[in-house]
């Protein structure tokens, strides 16, 4: 998807309250639509001959009883500066989306002398109004490069720009009416609304004198030493993945009753869409000859080291190491760590 990202020094049409004069489009945009994502989204441009055979396609989907809707901003030569195009298609029906329809953001794409104007915004929001208030549709999908994903987010969507979705209640009675009442969401539909994460979960060994105890990661040069652990499976409860994890990457085997350490969390960044939460458990002391049993599993780890928390600081990444002093801490006092700044930007 195409997000109003180049600057531009051409004029921009507004009307009289300073809006951008969004419209409907019709079968007779169909042509114009087509080439504004050849030109604009597509990564190659279509030959002429598959124009007239997209255009063609399109121009009897945005009838009235087609499946497609569109949204325009008209440049003032009369070509198009910005267009989004949706296409409704049928799902089963549910609670959430009781007329059994969804819709894509199939196109949104804006000529690069009117981008920075907020078409691409104008567009997409009208399309998206139109086909939740007038058609009653409330699942909306959409493709979305990274770079839009900001955009998409805003107004609702959630998810990886892969797919981003949204669900809409249906419109609500007007406030104050005598039918009015609070417009509840649905589960499905307020889980569209929070926050989405993964979960992890470790064990911290030391030696018998206190040193922590890591796995040299073979796979991730961000994390280059790690505690045993990973993320958790479908159905699992925190120590479950802990006592799972450990045993296939080294072999140990930990016993319960389960002693939290520290509770990690990390917000999202541009290279994962989701935050990141993890629990730390204690794994406890380990022997010279435990330390030497460890089996590694070579897809993952390479190496395994004790060595004093002062030492493993040269060896990691800054936040990596503040993580590690923080368990050690916990370790030392009794007393949990929350280790709140886990976040994908700091790596």
């Amino acid at each position: 998807m195409n997000p109003d990202i180049a600057p531009t020094a051409a004029a921009k049409p507004r009307d009289a309250a300073g809006r951008v004069p969004v419209r409907a489009a019709t079968s007779a945009d169909a042509e114009g639509i087509i080439r504004m994502r050849s030109e604009h989204v597509l990564s190659q441009p279509l030959s002429e001959q598959w124009i007239g055979r997209c255009t063609d396609e399109l121009a009897p989907r945005l009838s009235p009883a087609g499946d497609a809707r569109a949204f325009i901003v008209d440049a003032p030569d009369g070509t198009m500066a910005a267009c989004a195009l949706g296409l409704i298609h049928p799902v089963l029906q549910a609670p959430a989306h009781p007329r059994g329809l969804a819709a894509r953001v199939h196109v949104v794409a804006t000529h690069p002398g009117f981008r920075r104007r907020g078409y691409a915004r104008a567009v997409v929001t009208a399309l998206l109004d139109h086909l939740g208030d007038v058609e009653g549709i409330t699942l909306f999908e959409v493709h979305a490069g990274v770079e839009a994903q900001p955009l998409y987010r805003e107004l609702g969507f959630t998810g990886s720009p892969a797919l981003m979705r949204m669900t809409r209640s249906e419109p609500a009675a007007t406030a104050g009416t005598p039918n009015s009442r609070p417009d509840w969401l649905s589960p499905e539909q307020y889980a569209e609304t929070v926050p989405k994460a993964t979960a992890f979960a470790c064990v911290y060994f030391t030696d018998e004198d206190d040193r922590p105890l890591q796995l040299h990661s073979v796979y991730s040069p961000a994390h280059p030493w790690q505690l045993a652990g990973g993320t958790m499976d479908h159905g699992e409860r925190p120590f479950e993945t802990a006592v799972r994890e450990c045993r296939e990457e080294t072999g140990l085997t930990v016993a319960g009753p389960p002693r939290l350490l520290a509770t990690v969390y990390g917000l999202p960044g541009a290279q994962w869409p989701y935050s990141t939460i993890g629990m730390v458990f204690d794994g406890g002391r380990l022997t010279a000859a435990q330390i030497r049993g460890i089996t590694l599993d070579p897809q993952e780890h390479d190496d395994v080291r004790v060595l004093p928390l002062a030492e493993w600081k040269a060896l990691m990444p800054t936040c990596d190491f503040a993580r590690l002093s923080a368990v050690a801490e916990a370790r030392r006092t009794g007393q949990a760590a929350y280790f709140g700044t886990w976040d994908w930007e700091n790596e």
